[in-house]
């Protein structure tokens, strides 16, 4: 330990020389050792909190990179406590179904990886394919007959739909203490109300990185780029609604902008915000010269594009992350941030609605 103290010392002593001064930081050296060695303590305590919480990847010079894929892994322990703890007092495992509609491969891609992560987390679960040419009436009619099964603790119905099928009716056709997408009318009013309910896993996620990443919200202005009703309506009622209330909201100031924003309009409410979240759906919207120092920028986005140096697709967000995370305190990456959380907020919500189905 002796010898990580030490470098921690010569650590410390450069980071004060860079802050201080030299001359400043030659003072504090010889007249003041008491406040040295309290501080050389300190960095090495956040030192170590950093270390055990390994969802932060630190880079010199440079943002905080929240990984997701380590905060869904704390939440996946506690999903699993939570299935054992469920198996213990009724002996009921909660049950995914999942409708799939079509061949589309993104779809059957998303699907997949909720079953897999369902399954280990111990979730049992299902997936009912149906064909393209299925009718809205054959729909309608297989999630009633979900709602009505008993083992079913949670149902989605994967979107994007068929054109000749109204997606609002589907949604609303699920039974809202099985709606584990929040995307029925009931569930939006009552988010929209401060009142608990199933909230939309992507959301969801973003709420949680704030929240575990001890981001303060509380009178802090806030962009959310992208006003979907399923990401970003919800996100921004999260983030302003007020924290005293049922389900507790971020008490922020929030700024929506849309694709009918103009690019220096939004410029000029990203450079004054606290927080950004991007989710609008446009590869690298988000630019280094749109953000202020010190900022969180949280990327929902996930776009797929051509890589000019292999040709090969690849994702990338609505942030120029490179550019970004110079600037920015915190950021989360794409993939590995928000991605992983919503599956994990999603497995939350299925044991939530096991739990309710229960008690009701």
């Amino acid at each position: 330990m002796e010898e990580e103290v030490t470098a921690f010392r010569i650590q410390l002593l450069y980071l004060l020389t860079v802050f201080l001064g030299k001359p400043a930081c030659q003072a504090l050296h010889t007249k003041c050792f008491n406040l040295r060695r309290y501080l050389l303590w300190l960095f090495y305590l956040i030192k170590v909190y950093l270390k055990r919480n390994s969802f932060f990847i630190l880079h010199s010079c440079a943002a905080a990179i929240i990984s997701g894929t380590e905060l869904a892994k704390q939440i996946h322990k506690e999903i699993q406590r939570d299935v054992s703890e469920l198996l213990c007092q009724s002996n009921t495992r909660p049950h995914l179904s999942v409708i799939l509609v079509g061949d589309d491969p993104a779809s059957h891609s998303y699907v997949k990886n909720k079953t897999k992560t369902a399954a280990a987390l111990g979730i049992s679960s299902e997936t009912l394919i149906k064909p393209t040419n299925v009718t809205q009436e054959e729909l309608l009619e297989l999630i009633d007959k979900m709602n009505r099964d008993w083992k079913v603790s949670g149902l989605l119905v994967q979107l994007p739909l068929p054109e000749h099928i109204s997606e609002r009716a589907v949604c609303n056709a699920v039974a809202p203490e099985k709606d584990v997408d929040g995307f029925h009318i009931v569930n939006v009013g009552k988010l929209c109300l401060d009142q608990k309910s199933m909230i939309p896993a992507t959301p969801a996620a973003v709420w949680e990185i704030i929240k575990r990443t001890g981001i303060d919200t509380f009178g802090k202005n806030v962009v959310v780029a992208g006003r979907s009703k399923n990401v970003g309506l919800p996100i921004s009622m999260l983030l302003h609604t007020d924290g005293r209330h049922e389900r507790p909201g971020g008490d922020a100031t929030v700024t929506i902008a849309h694709r009918f924003t103009p690019i220096e309009q939004l410029k000029r409410h990203t450079c004054l915000a606290d927080i950004i979240i991007a989710a609008a759906g446009v590869p690298r919207l988000i630019t280094g010269d749109m953000v202020k120092e010190g900022a969180t920028v949280i990327d929902v986005g996930i776009n797929r594009i051509e890589d000019p140096k292999t040709g090969k697709t690849k994702l990338v967000g609505d942030v120029d992350f490179e550019e970004v995370r110079k600037k920015a305190s915190f950021i989360t990456p794409v993939p590995g941030g928000v991605g992983p959380m919503t599956v994990a907020m999603l497995m939350k919500n299925t044991v939530y609605a096991a739990r309710n189905l229960l008690t009701h």
